[in-house]
């Protein structure tokens, strides 16, 4: 499939294509976790990002994985810089009743242990993706 246009997002003062032609995704879904992590690749294969969302729960059905989203996000970024993403989500959707205080406290909780665990480089699922994406590679060829 062909992208029309490159997708490019901001990170403070750097931009970075996460969308283009030849670029994968790579999406794990933790069995058991409050979260999901999309490893994103260039064209060379190279790691983009990996975005991490953060969820109630996860599962598949069908062989379709899915999540409950809680609007909390974290990008990691191959310089180890990360951000936390979507902080007025979760505020808003708390305060207009979308979710419940538990919810709430649930993906607060979740985002700061997983954030504690990359800066003392503990969050294995990430160190997972090129072996997972070299698994994937084996099989499709």
């Amino acid at each position: 499939m062909e992208v029309k246009e490159p997708l490019i997002t901001r990170y403070g003062e750097k931009e970075i294509c996460f969308v283009d032609n030849g670029y994968m995704w790579l999406q794990q879904f933790p069995f058991g976790k409050h979260h999901s992590v999309t490893t994103m690749l260039d064209a060379n294969g190279e790691i983009v990002q990996w975005y991490i969302d953060i969820c109630l729960e996860n599962g598949v059905e069908d062989g379709v994985p899915w999540l409950d989203d809680l609007y909390l996000d974290i990008v990691v970024l191959p310089s180890g810089e990360i951000f936390l993403l979507d902080e007025d989500e979760l505020e808003q959707a708390y305060k207009k009743r979308m979710i419940s205080e538990s919810m709430y406290d649930l993906a607060w909780n979740e985002s700061k242990e997983i954030m504690r665990q990359l800066q003392t480089d503990e969050f294995m699922i990430i160190k997972l993706a090129q072996e997972h994406k070299r698994m994937l590679d084996l099989e499709l060829t």
